[in-house]
């Protein structure tokens, strides 16, 4: 069988990587695009030292889960400059990368509106206009910093679109876990396990080929014995940087593959119950792995190279993983009765993530 790899994002990663921002933007004007405590922790003033007048400004008020309600005013106030400038450095988390995302692309009209109804259609399309982005994870987990994909929230509606065309993968990404120290707790949990989420993702998945796979293996060895050592030392910089590799090789499997059942059951957890993404995403990953075991021998042998030949083996190891760090494994214990966990998993099945679960082949 032919498999085919590709990825153009030029990574630059390892402690003091962001020094190499200013090589990476040039002689290029630049708007950070970043979340509400960068400034207090440092990061907005190091930016400014490091490309002096080649930033023209800080958009610093991002908010998880990037919202149309937030985004429309955003994007209509960005675009309305087109000129200001050449390129977009985001730095945070994904929903500082997302937002990143829904802001380079420009519409004919300038207008956000525009670009939801392009989206709402499903079809690619050609941006009219288009920022650069360059992208600096400050969490270990989101890989988006070497994606082509943001998702843009309609909470309103309960509703979510997904943007992904060739032109939104970024530029470059930067990956220096020293910008990770000062991530907290729970932040470092929910990020690492939407980092294992990717990683699993990619093997259970109609997609995944050996170079995929390679990434995802490594990738999940080093996040099963990682994250539990981070967690009791968050201000080890070898763990953060272990981490920051480990959700790396996970965002470059899971960039050509796409994500699968987890993530498809994951965005009405996060819609309808208020899940944090990277809780919502890891939560079922035992049941997944249960219903992905034995659907196809090429994917079982990747999977029993992480976990061994026994399913039970295999499904209580992933649980007391998830449980060591104090993430519940049931839909009840989200307050999601069988009933209702049951239809979930069955739209999630069908929908265009759940497609690239193996074992949804017959139903796709």
């Amino acid at each position: 069988m032919i498999h085919a790899y590709r990825n153009p994002v030029d990574i630059h990663c390892g402690r003091g990587s962001l020094e190499q921002l200013p090589i990476v933007l040039a002689q290029r004007r630049a708007v950070v695009v970043t979340f509400p405590e960068a400034r207090a922790l440092g990061l907005v003033s190091r930016l400014q030292a490091l490309l002096g007048d080649r930033l023209v400004a800080v958009i610093e008020d991002v908010q998880p889960n990037p919202d149309v309600a937030q985004l429309k005013d955003l994007y209509n106030r960005f675009w309305a400059a087109p000129d200001a400038c050449d390129a977009i450095i985001a730095v945070g988390g994904g929903s500082a990368i997302d937002t990143a995302k829904a802001l380079m692309v420009g519409t004919g009209s300038g207008q956000f509106d525009e670009l939801i109804d392009l989206l709402a259609g499903g079809r690619s399309f050609t941006p009219a206009k288009l920022k650069s982005l360059i992208a600096v994870p400050t969490t270990a987990g989101t890989g988006s910093e070497v994606t082509p994909w943001a998702t843009i929230w309609d909470a309103a509606r309960q509703k979510k679109y997904s943007l992904h065309l060739e032109a939104t993968w970024p530029e470059a990404a930067i990956v220096d876990p020293e910008v990770m120290l000062s991530v907290p707790a729970g932040v470092t949990v929910s990020t690492g396990l939407d980092a294992l989420s990717h990683a699993l993702e990619s093997i259970w998945n109609v997609n995944g080929n050996p170079v995929s796979d390679a990434l995802a293996v490594s990738a999940v060895e080093d996040i099963l014995d990682c994250l539990p050592k981070l967690m009791r030392n968050l201000g080890d910089v070898e763990l953060r940087e272990r981490m920051s590799l480990a959700a790396l090789k996970a965002g470059l499997a899971f960039s050509n593959t796409k994500t699968a059942l987890a993530h498809s059951i994951s965005y009405e957890m996060t819609l309808r119950h208020g899940l944090a993404h990277g809780i919502a995403c890891s939560f079922t990953l035992p049941l997944v792995l249960e219903k992905a075991w034995s659907k196809r021998a090429d994917r079982d042998r990747t999977l029993q190279r992480l976990f061994g030949p026994s399913l039970d083996s295999a499904t209580r190891r992933l649980r007391d993983f998830l449980r060591c760090l104090g993430v519940k494994t049931e839909f009840a214990d989200y307050g999601v009765d069988a009933e209702e966990a049951d239809a979930m998993i069955a739209r999630a099945m069908h929908g265009a993530r759940g497609k690239n679960f193996i074992g949804a082949v017959s139903s796709a």
